[in-house]
């Protein structure tokens, strides 16, 4: 139970993240920064776990690859969202 809160906050803080590394932190709540760290959490670990051997952000201590991998696949999903809104990346 504790990882899955775990998992919820990191993806909460992840999400927060890549909202202001992309500039949406002003459209976008808790919960979308929540939905978004976990759904980037997926993109990201999944595509850099062919490099790094996957990670996890619902680890105590945290998993670091996970984290970072996270970060990035957030990132990916809000430049696709950024894309598709707007017809170009921030």
């Amino acid at each position: 139970m504790l990882g899955f809160i775990w998992f919820i906050i990191m993806g909460g803080v992840i999400g927060w993240l890549a909202s202001l590394m992309m500039r949406r932190d002003a459209q976008m709540g808790t919960i979308a920064n929540i939905v978004v760290g976990i759904v980037g959490s997926f993109i990201g670990n999944g595509v850099l776990g062919f490099i790094t051997g996957g990670g996890t952000i619902g680890a105590w201590p945290p998993d670091w690859s996970g984290v970072i991998g996270a970060l990035i696949g957030a990132a990916l999903l809000l430049a696709a969202v950024n894309l598709m809104q707007r017809g170009r990346m921030r």
